[in-house]
C-alpha cells in the first residue's frame, strides 16, 4: 500500500490531469474512473486496473475488498481525493485504467455511430443504450464528445466494458461496414413505427444519430440506406439525440422478438 499525503506527488499530479483533461487518456495511455459503481462495473467485464485509488476512510471501512484488484493500491487523505475529483460529492474511490486505444473496425457488427456529438451526457446516455439494447459496436466520428472521458464514462454507467469503441472515425470508415446504414432525420424518410410494422426492421444495421444543432452530416446521409422518422404527435419541434436514439434502437433490436 502506498500512502501519499502532498498534492505535489507526481502520481497525484498525473491524477489531475486524467480528471480535468477530458482527452488526457489519449496523451497518457489511460483513463480514470471514479466510484465504486463504475469500478465495480470494470472488475465484472473482466478489467483489471493498474492503480486502485482510495481515500483513508474508505480504506478504513472498504480496503480489503479492493486492495488485490489492480496492480497497484493508493490511500490519499480524503481532502486531497476530493481536490482531484471531478464530482459534487467525492466517491471515496478511484481506478487508473488502461486505455483500450487502437481498436479497429468490424465492418458486420450491429452499430452505432455518433456523428459530432457534443454534450457528454448524451454520448454516455446513447453508449448505455447501445449495450442495453445489444449493440457491439460505436463508432465516434471526430468531433464526437471524448468517449472515454470522465463525464462521458460516468453517463455510460459501465457501458463502456461491454462495448467495442472506435474513436475519430471518418465518413469513409463508415461506408466499410457491411450492414445497412440507417440515419435520423426530422423530415426525410417513413416514421419508425410503420417500418416495425411493416417488418422492415433489424438490429444488424448501423444506426447514425447526429450533432445536437447539425443533425447528420450530408456525407453520412448519402450512405443511408433507409432515411428514418419519428413520429411526434404532441408536435415538437425534435427530440433530444439521446432520446431519439434509445426510441430507435429499443424498436430495432426487439423487432424479431
Amino acid at each position: 500500500m502506498n500512502l501519499i499525503t502532498s498534492r505535489d506527488n507526481p502520481q497525484v499530479k498525473a491524477l489531475r490531469r486524467l480528471v480535468q483533461d477530458s482527452t488526457g487518456y489519449r496523451k497518457a495511455g489511460r483513463f480514470w474512473l471514479e466510484g465504486d459503481h463504475l469500478c465495480r462495473a470494470a472488475t465484472e467485464r473482466g478489467v483489471r486496473p493498474e492503480q486502485v485509488v482510495l481515500t483513508e476512510s474508505f480504506w478504513a471501512e472498504q480496503g480489503a475488498r479492493w486492495a488485490d484488484l489492480g496492480d497497484q493500491l493508493i490511500v490519499m487523505p480524503d481532502a486531497l481525493f476530493a481536490s482531484l475529483s471531478g464530482l459534487e460529492s467525492p466517491a471515496r474511490m478511484g481506478f487508473v485504467v488502461a486505455w483500450p486505444s487502437g481498436n479497429t473496425l468490424l465492418p458486420d457488427a450491429s452499430t452505432v455511430v455518433l456523428d459530432r456529438l457534443q454534450d457528454a451526457g448524451n454520448v454516455g446516455a446513447i453508449l448505455r443504450c447501445a449495450s442495453a439494447f445489444g449493440y457491439r459496436q460505436v463508432l465516434a466520428i471526430k468531433g464526437t464528445a471524448a468517449l472515454w472521458s470522465p463525464k462521458v464514462l460516468r453517463a455510460g454507467m459501465g457501458a463502456h466494458f461491454g462495448l467495442h469503441l472506435v474513436e475519430s472515425v471518418s465518413e469513409d470508415d463508415v461506408s466499410l461496414l457491411q450492414v445497412p446504414v440507417l440515419t435520423t432525420s426530422s423530415h426525410e424518410g417513413p416514421f419508425l413505427h410503420e417500418l416495425l410494422q411493416r417488418g422492415q426492421l433489424t438490429a444488424r444495421c448501423a444506426w447514425v444519430f447526429g450533432h445536437e444543432g447539425q443533425g447528420v452530416s450530408a456525407a453520412l446521409m448519402a450512405l443511408s440506406r433507409q432515411k428514418v422518422r419519428i413520429a411526434q404527435p404532441g408536435g415538437e419541434e425534435s427530440l433530444n439525440v439521446a432520446t431519439a436514439a434509445a426510441i430507435c434502437l429499443h424498436a430495432s433490436a426487439t423487432a424479431v422478438l
